[in-house]
Order: structure tokens, then C-alpha cells, then sequence
């Protein structure tokens, strides 16, 4: 945007909310262009800069509210003043070809689905869609390209945070924005991954400003991942649904004028996205695309090198038992296990072995106290068997197999 003839100190620059003036200024920002923003304005500064006449001329509102439309957007809601920004570039017919190359590079075989979200980002902004997660160890594949290139058209309803961000208490900058992009992401707490999940499908939220109270905002963000990490950029448990992860090649030549030439088709890729058919006419799930269409070799790598460590500790020690034991079943209690896995996990307890039996693997032990055989290690570290009596827990090789796939 120009500052060029910009109004200056009219009544079409101020608005009053509620009891408060606000004035429509244009900040400067390092690219040399100007961004518009609200700035809260005394009444006293008011009267310095317009007449009586003209101040009576603002237009005045109920509040503030957030409401997404890139189509048919208005600045007023009833009588609530939208802080939602309007698109910058506007559809038009015309030739997209580098930007659909582009995107065929992000999406791969999936394009079309890449198509349909991107529509959906655009057409449907409140629609909840998966958590888009780019990665590759490569460089030069057009990730943060691609970031770039969001920016460009959703502008200031697209923010870029930070890993610490998503920790902080105070989340008022990003809570009502369309697309909330995260380059060089590592959320490898169990709670980092638990927030952005119950975010991606959560209808409303609290937003949290630093000396304000706590309200409850509408959530309509969708999250935008980029990864150097292929393989624990973030906690994903196996039945998850909720991430769409791709891992994206090196781009078969470097162009550093891509952004540049991708910006100038933004009308262009617009129209396409509007006119368009979805390949995915009707949502399949309350985030519009199946499990199955989503799921890729990206994602299931993911979940494989986030899976429980004390689960991958236990598989690894009962397939090991039943290769030295030759034995096709396998009897053992919580104390047994807690035994077993004592030389590389000293410190567990046995609600932690329970949870893993009885919580991850449904494991249910005997009803009553009963004779059982079972293998410890001995003081020099080998398998000996051990015999003992308890309620015990039962698995077959056959189980153990089929468990280890599914896992690892």
C-alpha cells in the first residue's frame, strides 16, 4: 500500500468503539511499503485534529468482532466493526502457470487435494482443515517459498510465530488470523502437539492479552508447518487424523525471481482457485478430507519416531525373550516387566508399565493369583526362566509381531 494521498486527519480516518477513538494510520515497513493499522486516539487529540462538525461525522460502533469473507467481505457486521483485513488483490482472469507449477511441486500426486485446500483457505475460511506440515532435510525444496508466497495473498490474516509462541500465555497477536505459519518448527513436548490439535478443531478459544482479562474468541486459524526435521519436528500419536504431512523434493532449478513472478499471478491464481471444481466436492470429515487422503509415508515416518519409548522399550524386550526362548507364548506381570526394563529405564514405576498393558495395548491381566513361567535377566545379563505366581499378563509371538508392525 501507498502512503501517496493517503486521508490524513478526516473523519473517514477515525472510528469510535464503544468509548474509545481510534485512528487509521499507515506504518512503514522494511520492504519500503505501508501497512494499515488502528491506533487508540484521546478525545483531546481528536478535537486538535478535526472541527466540531467533521468529528461528528465518525462512524461509530458497538465493539470489535472477527469475520472471515475474502468474497463478499464487509468492514461493518451489524453494528460491530470487523477487524478482519480485505484481500489486497482481487480475482481476475489470467495466466497462473508458474504458481500452479509451484504448487504441483508442494503437493506432488496429491495437487489436487493441495487445489482444495488452498480453495477452501480461500472460499471457506472458517472451514477446519488439517494441520499442513512441509519437511524435508533438503534444502532449496520451496518451503518457506511457499510461506512467502500465502503471505501474499492472505496478508495480515496470515501471521509467522515462533516455537516459543505457542507457549507463552499471551496469544492475542495470532489467535484471529486465517493462517498461522511456523518455519523451522520443533514442538517436541506432548503439549505443544495437544494445543495445536485442540486448536485445529476447537470452534471457540481464549484469547489472552498481557494485562487484560481472558475472553473467549472464535478459532478459525489453520496451521501451516515447515520442517528441516523429517522425523520428530512434533509429537503425533498413531490414531491421529488431524496432520497433513508432506515431505517435499528439491526444486529441479533455483529461481530467485519465483516469488516475484508468483506475486504478480496472485489475481490470476485467485480466479482459478474461485472457478475451479473441488475434487473433493463435500466434506468427508469435520476437517473436509479422509484419513486415508491425508495420509502419507511423511506422516506414518512421524509417528513411528514419536511412539512411546517406554512402548518401544517393551516390544523390543518381549520379541527378544521369544527369539531366545523359541517360546510361542509369553506370561508376565507388571513387577516382571518393571524388572525387565530396569537396566535402560531405572527410574519408571509401575503405573507407567500399567498404562502402557492396559491403556496403549488393552492387555487385561488373569482374574486370580495363578502359577506362571516367565524370563529375567540374571546377574550376567542373560534370559533365565523364572517361575513365580501373581496375576499375570499373557501375549503370543504372533501378537508381538503384529505389534511391532503396527508400531515401529
Amino acid at each position: 500500500m501507498s502512503a501517496k494521498n493517503y486521508p490524513l486527519n478526516l473523519p473517514g480516518s477515525y472510528i469510535r468503539v464503544q468509548t474509545g477513538y481510534y485512528k487509521k494510520c499507515l506504518q512503514p515497513t522494511v520492504s519500503g511499503e505501508f501497512m494499515e493499522m488502528w491506533i487508540p486516539w484521546s478525545a483531546e487529540m481528536l478535537r486538535q485534529d478535526l472541527e466540531a462538525s467533521q468529528i461528528k461525522k465518525i462512524n461509530k460502533f458497538d465493539g470489535f468482532c472477527c469475520v472471515p469473507d475474502h468474497v463478499s467481505f464487509k468492514e461493518a457486521v451489524g453494528n460491530f466493526y470487523n477487524l478482519y483485513h480485505r484481500l489486497e488483490s482481487r480475482p481476475e482472469p489470467g495466466d497462473a502457470t508458474a504458481t500452479l507449477g509451484f504448487i504441483r511441486h508442494i503437493f506432488g500426486e496429491q495437487y489436487e487435494i493441495g487445489l482444495d485446500y488452498l480453495s477452501l483457505l480461500y472460499l471457506r475460511p472458517t472451514q477446519k482443515l488439517p494441520v499442513l506440515c512441509l519437511v524435508s532435510k533438503e534444502r532449496k525444496t520451496g518451503k518457506t517459498t511457499f510461506l512467502n508466497f500465502l503471505k501474499l495473498i492472505f496478508g495480515k490474516n496470515m501471521t509467522f510465530n515462533g516455537n516459543s509462541d505457542f507457549r507463552s500465555q499471551f496469544n492475542s497477536d495470532w489467535m484471529n488470523t486465517l493462517v498461522i505459519a511456523v518455519d523451522e518448527v520443533l514442538l517436541d513436548r506432548r503439549e505443544d502437539s495437544e494445543k495445536i490439535k485442540n486448536l485445529s478443531t476447537a470452534k471457540n478459544s481464549k484469547v489472552e492479552a498481557k494485562g487484560k482479562d481472558r475472553k473467549d474468541t472464535e478459532f478459525f486459524g489453520k496451521f501451516v508447518l515447515c520442517s528441516n526435521n523429517e522425523e520428530n519436528f512434533i509429537v503425533i500419536d498413531p490414531a491421529e487424523t488431524r496432520y497433513w504431512i508432506r515431505k517435499v523434493p528439491v526444486l529441479d532449478s533455483e529461481n530467485i525471481h519465483l516469488l516475484d513472478i508468483m506475486a504478480r499471478e496472485v489475481p490470476a491464481f485467485l480466479y482459478h482457485l474461485s472457478s475451479r471444481n473441488l475434487s473433493v466436492p463435500q466434506p468427508l470429515t469435520r476437517m473436509w478430507f479422509s484419513e486415508r487422503q491425508i495420509r502419507t509415508e511423511a506422516l506414518m515416518r512421524v509417528i513411528r519416531n514419536n511412539r512411546n519409548r517406554l512402548e518401544t522399550e517393551m516390544l523390543f524386550i518381549l520379541r527378544e525373550i521369544f527369539e531366545n526362548t523359541g517360546s510361542s507364548k509369553l506370561e508376565f506381570t507388571n513387577k516382571d516387566m518393571l524388572e525387565l526394563l530396569k537396566r535402560n529405564m531405572p527410574r519408571l514405576t509401575r503405573q507407567q508399565v500399567s498404562n502402557v498393558l492396559q491403556n496403549d495395548w488393552s492387555l487385561r491381566p488373569v482374574a486370580n493369583s495363578l502359577n506362571y513361567q516367565t524370563y529375567l535377566y540374571n546377574s550376567v545379563n542373560e534370559l533365565a526362566a523364572a517361575y513365580s505366581t501373581g496375576r499375570y499378563y499373557s501375549v503370543s509371538m504372533d501378537w508381538i509381531n503384529q505389534k511391532f508392525d503396527e508400531s515401529l
